[in-house]
């Protein structure tokens, strides 16, 4: 004969199990409810915050909605002096640039450092008095054009940054919606221009 299986014992056992009420039952009141296990994270009060950047209210991704004409172009010292080697009316060849009027702005810092350059380059601080290029007085200590501009265009996006210098090209770059003019091939170019202003395509 074969053997009688015992199934009531484990019946009985899933009876219970079934009469028990879930811990998350919304019937339990919350002194009832068995407190779950999991490994609380400690709170590390050295724990690094860190906080993002606030985007600018122009940008619309990287199109910077800000920028339109008339536009507003900040100059760098080797800008003005390639513009002088190259024998190009700084003003008129940026309206044969960007087919709009522009608005050429110099810093505090550019006029100093063309000062400091010299005699030599005496052509360079006549143009730049002219009464069509607009003067931005800075607030910082020091003279270094480069991070004058660099944090005037981080602030204000309705800007376009005229400069042939690489290194500041290459820290231009990194902020979004900024522009940037060059002089390639005996004339005005630029890049990164949104394509709705009807900019020059490179």
């Amino acid at each position: 004969m074969g053997r009688v299986k015992k199934t009531s014992g484990v019946r009985k056992q899933y009876a219970q199990m079934k009469r028990m009420i879930s811990s998350n039952d919304p019937r339990l009141k919350e002194k009832d409810r068995v407190p779950r296990k999991g490994k609380k994270k400690k709170e590390n009060p050295d724990a690094l915050v860190r906080e993002v950047p606030q985007a600018s209210s122009a940008l619309f991704f990287e199109y910077n909605t800000q920028l339109g004409p008339p536009y507003h172009i900040i100059l760098d010292t080797n800008f003005i002096n390639f513009a002088i080697k190259n024998k190009l009316d700084i003003y008129q060849s940026m309206m044969d640039c960007l087919y709009a009027k522009c608005t050429p702005y110099i810093t505090d810092c550019v006029l100093a450092e063309l000062e400091k350059l010299g005699s030599k380059h005496r052509i360079a601080l006549k143009i730049v008095k002219d009464p069509k290029f607009e003067r931005l007085s800075c607030f910082h200590k020091g003279t270094y054009a480069d991070d004058c501009i660099v944090q005037r265009v981080t602030e204000h996006k309705c800007y376009i940054v005229a400069t042939c210098d690489k290194d500041l090209k290459r820290r231009i770059r990194k902020i979004p919606g900024v522009p940037v003019m060059y002089i390639a091939q005996h004339r005005f170019s630029i890049e990164r221009m949104p394509d709705a202003y009807g900019a020059p395509k490179t």
